[in-house]
């Protein structure tokens, strides 16, 4: 029973461990994107702003 005890100890330790890991990462930087910005342009997804037209090519209005 005494095991048990020592690896949950343990176990709670390591998972304290990773999550003090991941908020360091987070809090550097480690997650900014800094590679989407740079080929967002290349993207066939028009977000919005140019003039609408229609399947012909004329401009709606």
């Amino acid at each position: 029973m005494y095991i048990i005890f020592i690896l949950i100890a343990i176990s709670v330790l390591v998972a304290a461990a990773f999550l003090g890991a991941f908020l360091w990462a987070v809090r550097s930087g480690q997650y900014d994107d800094d590679y989407t910005p740079a080929v967002r342009m290349l993207f066939e997804n028009e977000v919005g702003g140019g003039p609408k037209t229609d399947k012909a090519g004329q401009k709606q209005q």
